[in-house]
């Protein structure tokens, strides 16, 4: 229902509007969208605006706290000492949404998310009156209450207890005589389903969400169970087990995923879905069988990620003008290669998302379906029912398809249909495991492709690996000794120096380089690195390259590549990141083996 001019609820937020033009964090196109939508639907500008995605949340809490004369803290990434959190119960907390985060001498720092919430400060006050504290108030966004706030839970505590609670129902059991067998197996099924181990298992799942891990590794050793998370590639050990809740905690994660659980001479695979912190995450969960047992493995997919642009990905210069260049093509072969784990399927939904126009039909068949792209046709393949890439191939070409993206190049058939895709008037998206660019194409050659038709239909080829980002907030400068600098300029001088320069303007190959090594802070879980990016190499498959194929079966050098087109191997690429402060030479040397 529209709302009155003269009510004081718009009044309100029409000022804050007005302030947010002046503040120039709105253009007058974007507070003219506002306005009507406060004006129609009755929401808050607040609503509107993040919603609309108009001004980042942390950018939005300050203008506000400016607005309304409140200090604004952000504090999402502050570590509250237990005393200091403890100053304000987890209950009022919760109910309130205001954390206490800084304490000095009588002097505590609160943090409110609701200016407006007067019980909040009713209840605040009540707490100083009664421990003759001062309170100064600040605001904060929502996601720095969160991170405040699940201090009050740590991860270690919430497990502790649920075992407590599992040791202490099995010696319930242990004092209540011997069970029939009926009996026995019923106590299984309510074991895998009761209250502490369906509690570890949420707790074990919502800190790897929390923690930003792509995989929960659940697996048993010999006199304990161990969970390790697979954080920006690397794997952690986070969490020991008792030996003897193992099965049961395999057990509750195939109750989730829908698995048989008395198939346990097999490897399984399926699916949850859950809602941890606001988010909609999906696991793609696979147990395989050991020496009278079982691990689990479990892959974070988290749906509400965007899909990112390549160039935050990590590609830059030359290779990003290759790779728009050959996607402006209808019809031919795009490949991206490399080992498992080298994010090639988030450069190809990249990709997609670039080509995603109303005009355009774009058809896929992916294992599995990682991210969900409003208007592209998004298939997931299933082998057990014989939907492979292959049988899935053929329907793909009668769906009507202008581009067709398929998750792997997996055998020869495959291969060869998506080759006939391509000649018969498609672009066709796929990924291929080689260790670099001009490898690809031998490799196509030895599934039995013939070098007539690769030279016909392929386009670009992009091979990748994936390396950890330096932690901006604690990254550290150092100069190279000279015998490292020299290397690192002899390993560059066959790069043309134009490319170079396009990602550091200043590089001179006669000046000493200062690189930045990884330090370790709360900001990046005291590793130094948080995040990963790209380092790559794109080969354009041009008429010159074409011969090549034609007349040496696909053989080509880094040095016959560079002949007509500016090319940049995965090495050069990552020392001129290191070079650029985005990651540390120790990872690029981790990454490529050297």
């Amino acid at each position: 229902m529209p709302v009155k001019s003269d009510d004081l609820f718009f009044k309100k937020q029409k000022e804050l509007l007005d302030f947010l033009s002046s503040s120039a964090l709105l253009t007058p196109e974007q507070v003219n969208q506002v306005m009507v939508e406060l004006t129609n639907g009755g929401k808050s500008v607040e609503e509107i605006v993040l919603a609309g995605n108009l001004i980042k949340p942390e950018d939005f809490v300050k203008a506000k706290a400016d607005y309304i004369k409140l200090p604004y803290a952000n504090l999402l990434y502050t570590d509250v000492p237990e005393d200091v959190l403890n100053c304000i119960p987890s209950e009022v907390a919760e109910n309130y949404r205001t954390v206490c985060f800084s304490k000095e001498m009588s002097k505590l720092s609160v943090a409110l998310t609701d200016p407006d919430n007067f019980h909040a400060m009713e209840a605040i006050s009540f707490l100083a009156n009664k421990n003759n504290w001062q309170v100064d108030y600040y605001l904060v966004s929502e996601a720095s209450f969160t991170n405040v706030f699940r201090q009050y839970k740590k991860f270690n505590q919430e497990i502790t207890s649920a075992l407590k609670i599992k040791e202490q129902e099995e010696e319930d059991e242990g004092t209540a005589g011997k069970l029939t067998e009926e009996e026995e197996e019923l106590t299984f099924e309510e074991m895998v389903k009761n209250a502490p181990v369906a509690k570890i298992v949420h707790e074990i799942i919502k800190h790897a969400v929390e923690a930003g891990a792509s995989d929960i590794h659940i697996e048993p050793l010999e006199k304990e169970s161990r969970v390790r998370y697979r954080i920006d590639g690397i794997l952690h050990s986070s969490l020991s087990l008792p030996k003897n809740i193992h099965d049961s905690i395999v057990a509750r994660i195939k109750v989730l995923s829908r698995l048989k659980l008395d198939e346990t001479r097999m490897p399984q695979g399926g699916r949850i879905r859950m809602t941890i912190e606001g988010k909609d995450i999906d696991f793609r969960v696979s147990s395989l069988p050991l020496m009278g047992e079982e691990k689990v493995v479990m892959r974070v997919l988290d749906t509400t990620k965007g899909v990112l642009s390549l160039e935050q990905l990590g590609f830059a210069g030359n290779n990003i003008d290759i790779i728009n260049r050959c996607i402006e093509k209808t019809v031919g072969i795009l490949l991206v290669t490399g080992p498992t784990g080298s994010g090639k399927s988030t450069t190809l939904y990249s990709i997609m998302h670039m080509l995603n126009k109303d005009g355009v039909n774009i058809v896929t068949l992916e294992d599995p379906v990682e991210y969900f792209i409003h208007g592209i046709n998004q298939s997931q393949i299933r082998p057990e029912i014989g939907f492979t890439f292959a049988s899935g191939l053929r329907s793909l070409l009668r769906q009507d398809p202008d581009i067709m993206m398929v998750g792997e190049i997996r055998d020869n058939e495959t291969a060869e249909l998506s080759i006939h895709a391509a000649l018969t008037g498609h672009l066709v998206l796929s990924t291929l495991h080689t260790n670099d660019a001009i490898g690809t194409l031998p490799r196509l050659i030895d599934m039995k492709i013939e070098p007539f038709l690769l030279s016909s239909v392929m386009d670009m080829i992009i091979a990748q690996r994936l390396v950890r980002r330096l932690c901006p907030y604690c990254k550290k400068e150092r100069q190279l000794p000279e015998n490292i600098v020299a290397d690192i300029h002899d390993k560059l001088k066959e790069v043309d120096l134009e490319m170079i320069k396009r990602y550091i303007a200043d590089y001179d190959p006669a000046k000493a380089i200062n690189i930045y090594e990884p330090v370790g802070c709360v900001r990046c879980s005291k590793t130094g690195y948080k995040g990963r990016l790209v380092i790559c190499e794109v080969i354009e498959i041009n008429e010159f390259i074409r011969d090549v194929i034609l007349n040496k079966n696909g053989v080509i050098s880094v040095e016959t590549a560079r002949q007509n087109q500016k090319f940049i191997t995965i090495n050069e690429d990552g020392l001129i990141k290191a070079m650029m402060g985005l990651t540390s030479l120790e990872e690029i040397m981790r990454v490529m083996n050297e």
